[in-house]
């Protein structure tokens, strides 16, 4: 590194170091304690490495001192005007980026952050660089992100609006002797689904794919009081697995009078085989709540199966069907305690 050779008069050290006991700036500070420690007989690679600054941040400060003196250790855009990224363009830039680029006439489907700059200009007038657009969206706290595939309810607001009613009436009128829940069923894949992780630079970490890949299904029930879940296991989402569900919440419950499940309308909800067993010995005892199509959002239990993927099957290194599902079991079971002992301390 260039070597940096300053001096000043006596009267003029001392004025830095009065500057610095008055700026509250924690940037100008940083340009006062670069100039001091360099008067002092200090190294550019010693400052650059206490104040853990680039050495090329140096050498501007150096260049701006010897220019302006004291004076070029503040801020030269102080005299810029107001600051652009004000609440009102933020607010403006917030709503922007909860929308899409066609909802703002682009053909484009996903912001780019040059985009943002000439929406924000059509909506402000205001132009920012691309740089200060960074320092917007982070002050805003937005990311970037996955988006999630979904599909709209075809059925008309009103419908949904009214099933929906109905539902959260069930709940809140709830007698003390029966009980509610919210049932789904998940797929366990030995192959497993590749999600984020840390890395460090230069590394990108591994999933070992097992080859051909094997299925099992839980079916499960999310007690609506308790957030217990009860749960069976099958090689095949039949409607025979949802009935040993039904099954095991009429054992389990024994002393209820009726079990209200809230759930989708996959197709072994409603087949023959589970009419007739709701038709027949489960006669009165469970009754079925669907929800609109395509609305998983309002059935809780989904909730449980994401955590389950994020903390047993996305990136896991089971070689063995056996293996994974022991680490289901072990997962599901150790959550149940810990609800379990949450509800008992409350």
């Amino acid at each position: 590194m260039k070597p940096i050779v300053l001096n000043v008069r006596f009267v003029v050290k001392e004025q830095l170091l009065r500057g610095l006991r008055r700026c509250n700036d924690a940037k100008v500070r940083i340009r006062y304690l670069a100039i001091i420690n360099l008067l002092n007989g200090r190294s550019v690679a010693t400052v650059e490495t206490v104040l853990k600054i680039h050495n090329t941040t140096v050498y501007r400060i150096v260049k701006r001192f010897q220019a302006y003196g004291e004076a070029g250790l503040w801020d030269g855009r102080v005299d810029n005007g107001a600051d652009k990224l004000d609440e009102a363009y933020l607010g403006k830039l917030y709503r922007v980026v909860r929308a899409t680029p066609p909802d703002y006439g682009w053909r484009r489907p996903t912001w780019t952050r040059e985009l943002l700059v000439e929406t924000m200009v059509r909506l402000t007038g205001q132009r920012i660089h691309v740089a200060t657009m960074s320092r917007a969206l982070a002050q805003i706290k937005a990311r970037r992100g996955r988006p999630r595939q979904t599909v709209g309810c075809p059925w008309r607001p009103a419908a949904k609006t009214r099933r929906l009613n109905r539902i959260w009436q069930m709940l809140a009128a709830l007698p003390r002797r029966e009980a509610a829940f919210y049932e789904d069923e998940v797929d366990i894949h030995l192959n497993p689904k590749v999600g984020l992780d840390w890395m460090v630079q230069g590394q990108q970490k591994e999933v070992t794919t097992p080859g051909k890949n094997q299925k099992r299904y839980l079916a499960g029930a999310l007690d609506v009081r308790t957030h217990i879940l009860i749960w069976v296991e099958g090689d095949r989402k039949t409607s025979y697995l949802f009935l040993d569900l039904l099954d095991k919440l009429a054992k389990q419950y024994p002393e209820a009078t009726r079990l209200h499940l809230i759930l989708d309308n996959y197709r072994i909800h409603s087949s023959e085989i589970a009419k007739a067993a709701l038709a027949g010995y489960l006669a009165g005892k469970i009754e079925l709540h669907f929800l609109p199509p395509y609305c998983p959002d309002y059935n809780r239990i989904e909730r449980v199966w994401q955590d389950l993927h994020a903390n047993v099957t996305r990136n896991h290194r089971c070689a063995h069907m056996q293996g994974l599902m022991r680490e289901v079991r072990y997962y599901l079971s150790k959550r149940n305690r810990k609800t379990g002992h949450k509800r008992v301390a409350a």
